[in-house]
């Protein structure tokens, strides 16, 4: 029940993969689900393909894809930009918009990481998404930022590298490229969720997008849409401050939900009780 599919974002043909419920009928319009991937990764990576599959068992048509510049779509290669991921988003969103398995109007997005972060921007600034899911996601690049690269020494090499970048970029006309460990670290016992394919040497404007992208300034405005973040409550990848801040910030009805025995890949894990605090709230809320 999957198809290969692309769609159009700004001219870039991206590469995408529907899956179906094993039990839709045609003419039938099912509520749907975008999940997007995490930093500089693929609609591989097991935080797309899980909760793709997983959602599809419960009736939901899903759609995982990969943002310009990764994977097979088009765009330049490695270039991640915090706003044009979301415009590639708003895309997708027009996109299934026009498939006749779905309901236009029951849209929800479900991010892991960068892909968290970009859902509860793009959640907060279209009115299209119905509902967005947001697991160890951020709201404010600096802060994040500050707190993977905590040491004075790690901060100093850390905005070193980013004004070394502005200076490259003015002085020849072309991007500096930084490897992506140190733009985000993560610890090497996490490295093997970095699925094959990702992108490892990404322009330092890619860092600098981050750093000043805040989707906790707009979280707001998703309400009354309905939000849940997911983070973990030892999260070595992405503070887990930046969820409760943006718990803070947003309007009702939100849901924060910190776990202990999970990590910063918490659908790849296949954590049960994350599972069952995901099930729980979309029957609640976006019910297939």
């Amino acid at each position: 029940m999957q198809e290969d599919v692309t769609f159009i974002s700004d001219g870039l043909t991206l590469s995408g993969r529907i899956t179906l419920p094993a039990d839709y009928k045609a003419g039938e319009r099912r509520p749907a689900v975008i999940v997007l991937h995490g930093f500089g990764s693929t609609k591989n990576s097991g935080n797309v393909t899980i909760p793709c599959e997983m959602l599809s068992k419960r009736g939901y048509v899903t759609l995982g894809f990969d943002m310009r510049g990764c994977g097979v779509s088009e765009g330049e290669k490695g270039r991640v930009i915090c706003l044009e991921q979301v415009a590639d988003t708003q895309s997708a969103i027009s996109f299934l918009q026009t498939r006749p398995e779905v309901d236009p109007n029951r849209i929800a997005l479900l991010g892991s990481s960068f892909g968290a972060a970009v859902a509860v921007y793009t959640g907060s600034v279209d009115e299209r998404v119905a509902a967005a899911v947001s697991s160890g996601g951020w709201g404010n690049g600096e802060r994040k930022f500050r707190g993977q690269h905590p040491s004075p020494e790690q901060w100093t090499r850390f905005t070193t590298m980013l004004e070394e970048g502005k200076r490259h970029r003015e002085r020849t006309g072309q991007s500096l490229m930084v490897p992506r460990y140190d733009i985000v670290p993560i610890p090497p016992e996490l490295r093997t969720h970095v699925v094959p394919g990702s992108i490892q040497m990404f322009p330092a404007e890619t860092a600098q997008s981050m750093f000043d992208f805040k989707a906790e300034e707009v979280v707001h405005r998703m309400a009354p849409r309905p939000l849940l973040l997911l983070h973990s409550s030892v999260d070595s990848v992405t503070p887990t401050e930046q969820s409760i801040e943006i718990f803070k910030r947003a309007g009702q009805p939100c849901d924060l939900h910190l776990f202990a025995e999970t990590d910063h890949f918490m659908f790849a894990e296949t954590n049960v009780r994350v599972r069952s605090v995901l099930f729980d709230w979309l029957d609640r809320y976006f019910p297939a």
